[in-house]
């Protein structure tokens, strides 16, 4: 029998594969015989394979889909439902086709893409899928990362005749530029310029650049700023070393905490240790003064110290280190001075640049409290006006100082009497606001005074004539005030023609006040 005779009789011989009928050198129906190259490399044979694998792997779709149109080539058309069936699964692949286009349409060369694919009818393991479909898990390219320009070769130039290119192609130099872009700090956010194909211009990636640098140069100042001045309740590493050094000198024993903060320095308490010298005595309370190192909050201060004769050599607007040092200074020598003429105010332990240590006005690291908040009976508060009276006449006769900034704000009372503190910004009378700031310390005791229920209470300009013993005899306020200024402006001119500190107001009985 010939190879055509058993083709045609191995259907007859029992079921069996669809490729036995159809192999060209046919088989026997008794005994299975090994596959020929041929027969592997058939292309129904493999649709045959695949089927048999999506019916073990979804036994439930197979068994909805059972049925002649899927398995061969032999398709009985008689029956309405599978006509039904063939159509919708031709509808069903046209639409997810035309899914496929609109996402390919939208989505174009961006990274981030959308999918329709819980839209789609036909599910992944259709064999007839579309030849557009892209399993990204299957490509070797990472739709993620850009793809980084190609560098251009020594030789300056790629291609040949008309499809030359140099390095000066602004195409490339454009994108070349694009890449640069991502050595710039991490602060300076630029893009995805890369995957967008953007092309800069030199003149636009060297604008770039120059911001960029220029941003990251001020990041590093701010951040210095903040690092080397005190804040609120804090201080900067300088002033935290200069804590340290005192505690571990044992000048001071421990630092508890902060007590009052204002605009221009933060107080600290602290308990005093001893002394390297015998003859300095640590008080057993002390209070740290940290002057802030930044002029933010106190813009006004270089009025109360450029005029000042101690320190207008040294007065420097450009470096604000040096104002708070003097400014420091400038308070030890006025308390050193009001200490001497017996006035009770802190006494000086040391100064150490922008840090000043004094005595604790209280007990128990319970500050004393300020005029304006503790209530004083009529007795006590008529007592402390006269006693605040004394001062400050003592203040500007025998410490030759105003006090500039005088109110219920800068008065303690303690142990049953005031207490002046911050003279900081004290000024000498022969200051060419001396006089206009002692008349607002007279009007700010005078006015709290009087509100007290103290009757014997001077208002403002008695007050200034009771303590500058100068005799303005004004009607109003208006005039008084021109006349200090009259005052200040010929002590003014006598200190540049003469060069001497003598103040010229005329006073009774009292004599002229000379400097120190």
């Amino acid at each position: 029998m010939d190879s055509v005779g058993v083709a045609a009789a191995a259907p007859d011989a029992g079921p069996g594969p669809a490729w036995q009928s159809k192999c060209p050198w046919g088989a026997p129906s008794t005994t299975s015989i090994s596959c020929s190259l041929a027969d592997v490399m058939s292309e129904q044979l493999a649709k045959e394979l695949q089927l048999e694998e999506e019916n073990a792997a979804f036994p439930e779709v197979v068994a909805a889909a059972e049925g002649p149109f899927i398995t061969g080539e032999n398709i009985d058309t008689s029956s309405d439902l599978m006509l039904a069936q063939m159509l919708q699964m031709e509808f069903d692949r046209e639409y997810d086709a035309q899914l496929r286009r609109e996402e390919k349409k939208i989505n174009g060369d961006s990274k981030v893409s959308i999918s329709f694919e819980n839209y789609r009818k036909v599910h992944p393991y259709d064999s007839d899928s579309s030849e557009d479909e892209v399993d990204w898990q299957d490509t070797r390219h990472d739709p993620y990362r850009a793809d980084k320009p190609t560098t251009t070769p020594r030789r300056g130039f790629i291609g040949k005749g008309k499809d030359i290119t140099t390095k000066h192609d602004e195409v490339v130099c454009g994108r070349k530029n694009t890449a640069r872009m991502e050595n710039f700090a991490p602060e300076f956010q630029v893009g995805d310029g890369i995957g967008m194909d953007l092309k800069l211009s030199n003149q636009v990636f060297n604008a770039l650049k120059q911001h960029a640098y220029s941003e990251e140069r001020r990041s590093a100042r701010l951040h210095e700023k903040k690092e080397h001045s005190t804040a609120e309740k804090a201080v900067d590493p300088k002033t935290r070393l200069l804590l340290y050094k005192m505690v571990n000198s044992g000048m001071l024993e421990t630092i508890t905490g902060c007590i009052s903060t204002g605009k221009e320095s933060v107080v600290f308490h602290a308990y005093g240790g001893k002394s390297a010298t015998e003859d300095k005595v640590i008080p057993p309370e002390c209070a740290i003064k940290v002057f802030k190192t930044t002029l933010n909050e106190f813009k006004n201060r270089d009025k109360y110290i450029k005029d000042d004769y101690r320190f207008k050599d040294r007065f420097s607007k450009l470096n604000p280190r040096k104002i708070i040092r003097m400014w420091a200074e400038k308070e030890m020598h006025n308390l050193t001075r009001m200490q001497n003429a017996g006035i009770p105010c802190p006494q000086v332990v040391i100064l150490k640049k922008h840090v000043l240590v004094m005595s604790f006005i209280g007990q128990d690291q319970v500050p004393a409290p300020k005029l304006k908040d503790v209530t004083l009976s009529n007795e006590d508060m008529k007592k402390a006006y006269y006693q605040v009276l004394n001062m400050m006449q003592q203040l500007y006769r025998e410490c030759n100082l105003v006090h500039a900034d005088l109110s219920e704000y800068n008065m303690l009372w303690h142990d049953g009497k005031v207490w002046l503190i911050d003279v900081s910004q004290s000024v000498e009378p022969t200051h060419p606001h001396g006089l206009e700031f002692l008349f607002r310390d007279c009007r700010n005791v005078s006015q709290f005074f009087q509100k007290g229920g103290v009757a014997e209470a001077l208002n403002e300009r008695e007050l200034f004539n009771a303590v500058s013993g100068l005799n303005i005899t004004a009607d109003n306020e208006v005039d008084f005030q021109a006349e200090i200024e009259a005052l200040e402006k010929m002590n003014e001119d006598h200190v540049q023609n003469h060069g001497k500190k003598l103040s010229t107001f005329s006073s009774d009985g009292d004599p002229p006040i000379y400097d120190e």
